[in-house]
């Protein structure tokens, strides 16, 4: 492992540990050369998975854009970004659980939705908006009387 303060390639590992997923562990390093830390972490390799957009292009598999997306929707909500992290890699395991190397992207949508729903109402409801693509105030309100049955 090379190392990003000086770019030396001889370092050794102080310390690991299973992250609470158990899809990656984390390891601690020291470089050999100057000394430093720094943290490095092991994740499972998957098979490459396509996402069938609403157009029907495909397109690789990205987790920053669920991310992205999670990260607009709790805009000054009091959710930290460890619950944001946990909350895409609960997604990420679920669309790998369903064991189909093409999703659609409405698939993946409905995942983040109902975790959103269970984190967050707001958050939810703001995810809805832009993933349902509401196109008037009736469309967002039935959503919202759902959501309070």
């Amino acid at each position: 492992m090379r190392c990003p303060y000086c770019g030396s390639e001889n370092s050794r590992v102080i310390d690991s540990r299973h992250s609470e997923d158990n899809n990656s562990i984390r390891r601690r390093r020291q470089c050999d050369d100057c000394s430093k830390r720094f943290t490095t972490y092991e994740k499972i390799e998957t098979e490459p998975l396509s996402v069938i957009k609403k157009d029907k292009t495909r397109q690789m598999y990205d987790r920053s854009k669920i991310k992205a997306g999670i990260v607009q929707s709790c805009h000054k909500l009091p959710i930290s970004m460890g619950q944001i992290d946990q909350l895409v890699d609960e997604i990420e395991n679920k669309i790998y659980n369903l064991g189909q190397r093409e999703v659609e992207s409405s698939v993946i949508g409905g995942i983040v939705m109902d975790k959103l729903k269970e984190l967050n109402e707001v958050a939810y409801v703001r995810f809805a908006a832009i993933y349902r693509e509401f196109k008037d105030v009736n469309t967002f309100m039935s959503e919202l009387k759902k959501l309070l049955k």
